[in-house]
């Protein structure tokens, strides 16, 4: 090879390395300089067509009864290790065993770290980067896995197509504390600027997820940071994880992006990307719209009143059903009280002697009575007729 060709050799080496040396030298920021819509001129993927986060229309996620519950492997065996939590400038990472996995996929993942997306403590809405229906959430935490069946390591698998398995928590505010999530948040203090490293002790992992794990949405992405490689497989859990609000502001409020030694603090605040566009992808949902659906507060008042006022109206039917149905009884009652006193004056009426029908036999033993009689009156009448006439003398 002569002079010429080694040098034109050499530049071609050159500029296939300085994408490299550039993207490992750049430092990369959510806003700035170096912020979201700059990441794909020093990172090509973060200009792919199959980016991450996205925004999951429920109308247009499409069930696929083939897709099972994932299945966390280990995670409540922590053992006696500490876990090594660090502060990247970016996030808050969790180091995992490598005896955690998941199962429920077509290879087995094996877990590698987790960490958290949030906003902050303002008045704009956000925080979680995957959102559904165009709403985001409080905050979103990120299971990171590699496929240990195909490939050696993370570092192999995260530029490959099928290489990454991520579950998504989607994460809300509420009243009640959620003791799992303080098995991160009280140690944060020790991490509280970029490039510090802390032990904490080992717990349940498992307790950080929501209890309903056959209820998700499942599509193909990306990694949410730089260099945005297009290699996940993303589970995102349909239900939501509720912590406090106090606890919430301890992820807002105690980390710097800053390194120590650097006179300018700045909090680890909105360290969430935007969603991007879908593109050409499908979301698939393993549970069917009506079994999932999530209704608003409005809805839920409106359903309430609903409940109510059928109760209302029920119990109205049911008091004209029973006054109805005493009414007819009291009808029917009267009915047989009438019957039964008209049939009672029939039986005495009935009862009564019936007269006896004059024969020629009594007429004659009258006229017998009547002569006998005016025979004894004539017998009188001759009696007191002598008694009467003058005496004779002897």
């Amino acid at each position: 090879m002569d002079t010429l060709g080694l040098f034109m050799l050499l530049i071609l080496l050159f500029f296939q390395w300085m994408p490299a040396l550039a993207a490992e030298e750049i430092t990369w920021t959510y806003s700035g300089l170096v912020g979201q819509s700059e990441w794909s001129e020093y990172f090509p993927d973060c200009g792919g067509t199959s980016q991450s986060p996205v925004d999951v229309m429920t109308t247009q996620a499409k069930y696929n009864p083939s897709l099972i519950p994932v299945t966390p492997l280990g995670y409540s065996q922590h053992g006696n290790q500490p876990f090594t939590m660090y502060n990247n400038g970016h996030t808050v990472v969790i180091e995992l065993p490598e005896w955690m996995g998941l199962g429920g996929l077509p290879w087995f993942f094996t877990a590698i770290q987790m960490h958290l997306h949030w906003g902050n403590d303002g008045p704009s809405p956000g925080g979680s980067e995957h959102t559904i229906n165009g709403l985001s959430a409080d905050a979103e935490l990120h299971v990171v896995h590699y496929n240990s069946e195909l490939y050696p390591n993370m570092s192999a698998a995260m530029t490959q197509k099928d290489g990454l398995a991520v579950l998504g928590i989607l994460i809300v505010t509420g009243e009640e504390t959620n003791p799992a999530f303080n098995n991160i948040l009280n140690y944060l203090s020790r991490i509280r600027h970029a490039d510090q490293k802390a032990f904490i002790p080992a717990f349940d992992v498992q307790s950080l997820l929501p209890e309903d794990l056959g209820r998700y949405y499942r599509y193909n992405g990306s990694l949410t940071t730089p260099p945005c490689h297009q290699s996940v497989i993303w589970t995102l859990f349909h239900k939501r994880v509720q912590i406090s609000v106090a606890q919430l502001l301890k992820l807002e409020k105690i980390l710097y992006s800053s390194k120590a030694e650097e006179p300018d603090r700045m909090l680890l605040q909105d360290n969430y990307r935007a969603t991007q566009p879908l593109n050409h992808r499908v979301i698939f949902t393993s549970f069917s719209a009506e079994s999932g659906k999530e209704l608003s507060s409005g809805e839920v008042t409106a359903i309430v009143i609903g409940v109510m006022c059928g109760c209302v109206g029920l119990a109205v039917i049911v008091r004209f059903i029973v006054k109805t149905i005493r009414f007819f009884k009291l009808l029917q009652f009267e009915a047989v009280v009438v019957n039964s006193s008209t049939s009672s004056w029939d039986v005495l009426h009935n009862n009564r002697p019936a007269p006896m029908p004059r024969t020629k036999d009594s007429e004659k033993e009258k006229e017998e009575k009547e002569d006998m009689a005016m025979n004894s009156t004539s017998e009188a009448e001759k009696k007191e007729e002598s008694l009467l006439s003058p005496q004779s003398v002897p």
